[in-house]
């Protein structure tokens, strides 16, 4: 019996080893407009650096000398063959990955302030330094690994809205939606999906009163038009702290929370990271 009892428990620990070494391609590789490509980079003991479109990608460890290159599709790439940089102990190398088309919805939504559609210009002035400070919290990238990549919703609510639908504003197209929206009450708690630190915290004109977190390598989370913000610029949390709780803030029809991902400073499928993608 205890013979029987050690081969049961081996066999466990096989598998688990197993489904380990398989389980971020399983979770992560979703090659499309706006997905994430998992790709196998040659052995090294060093850890290599890899480079998508000239900006830097997470790369992480599956065992002793195998690694892996985690790298964001834009939603504008076209079906085909992309290019992966890598360098490392062995020299440098290029991989191609080949990346497939996704068709996405579109989404009609009345605001009653029209400012919010076509703001003014004293708004727009406003607006731009605000996509600045922004666009540089995207481009942030830390040494630090991602704490976990298999992430839990940052509160429990209905999705109102998936990612890469076409927004229609009073009939007039605008950018497409690039995180998750998830409708619940106001002032329900915000948790971090994963360990990170502040990055920016504000209250801009569209996404109202919002917060970056910083998850390491090119990994960053955005929440917005939240009710209230519960963190400082350069606190570090804990996966499932509280960092902010839901509101309506900015351009929004209701409390809801936007949530999304960026990955080597591109909006990715959030749903991919919880393993909810839809193809």
């Amino acid at each position: 019996m205890t013979r029987i009892f050690i081969l049961i428990a081996s066999f466990c620990c096989i598998t688990s080893v197993s489904y380990a070494e398989s389980f971020i391609s399983k979770l992560l590789n979703k090659p499309v407009q706006g997905g994430v490509a998992v790709i196998s980079l040659k052995e090294t003991t060093t850890p290599p650096q890899a480079y998508y479109k000239n900006k830097p990608v997470l790369v992480i460890k599956e065992d002793k000398t195998h690694w892996i290159a985690i790298v964001g599709i834009p939603l504008t790439t076209k079906q085909g063959i992309e290019t992966l940089q890598i360098k490392s102990s062995q020299g440098a190398y290029t991989i191609n990955f080949t990346t497939s088309h996704k068709n996405y919805k579109e989404q009609y939504i009345k605001l009653a302030n029209n400012r919010l559609i076509n703001p003014n210009q004293q708004a727009q002035s406003r607006i731009a330094q605000e996509m600045q400070l922004q666009l540089a919290a995207y481009q942030t990238f830390s040494a630090r690994n991602p704490s976990n990549l298999l992430m839990e919703l940052p509160v429990s609510g209905r999705l109102t809205s998936p990612f890469g639908l076409r927004r229609f504003f009073n009939g007039q197209e605008r950018n497409p939606h690039t995180g998750l929206d998830l409708a619940a009450p106001q002032g329900t708690p915000v948790k971090a999906p994963a360990d990170g630190q502040v990055i920016l915290v504000g209250d801009f004109f569209f996404n109202g009163k919002t917060v970056f977190l910083d998850h390491g390598q090119g990994l960053i989370s955005m929440f917005c038009h939240l009710s209230a913000i519960n963190v400082q610029l350069g606190q570090a949390v804990k996966r499932g702290n509280i960092v902010a709780k839901v509101g309506a803030t900015g351009r929004a029809t209701g409390p809801h929370l936007h949530w999304n991902i960026s990955l080597n400073d591109t909006r990715v499928d959030p749903a991919i990271f919880i393993g909810k993608f839809v193809p």
